[in-house]
C-alpha cells in the first residue's frame, strides 16, 4: 500500500532538504505561497525561521492547519471553535 506521505526536496535558505509531508498539505502550501505572491521555497524559509520547536514538517502542518483555520474564522466569525 501507497503511503500518503509525500518526500519532497526543497531549497531552505539556500540549503536542500527533504520534507515529508502528506499530498494535501503540499497542495495547501502551494495556496498559501501562491496567495502571498512567494515561491514554495521562500514560505518553508519563513516558516523555518519562525518555528519554536519540532521537526520542520510538524512546523509546516501547524502553520498550513493554522492558516486555514484563521481563513474559515474570519469567513465565520460568529462561530464558536470547537475545543
Amino acid at each position: 500500500m501507497k503511503s500518503p506521505v509525500v518526500k519532497r526536496s526543497i531549497v531552505v535558505a539556500g540549503h536542500k532538504t527533504s520534507v515529508s509531508l502528506e499530498e494535501a498539505f503540499w497542495n495547501g502550501m502551494k495556496e498559501i505561497s501562491g496567495l502571498r505572491n512567494m515561491t514554495l521555497s521562500e514560505l518553508v524559509g519563513e516558516i523555518d525561521n519562525n518555528r519554536q520547536q519540532g521537526n520542520l514538517s510538524s512546523a509546516i502542518r501547524l502553520f498550513v492547519l493554522d492558516y486555514f483555520k484563521s481563513r474559515a474564522m474570519a469567513a465565520h466569525p460568529d462561530k464558536v471553535p470547537a475545543q
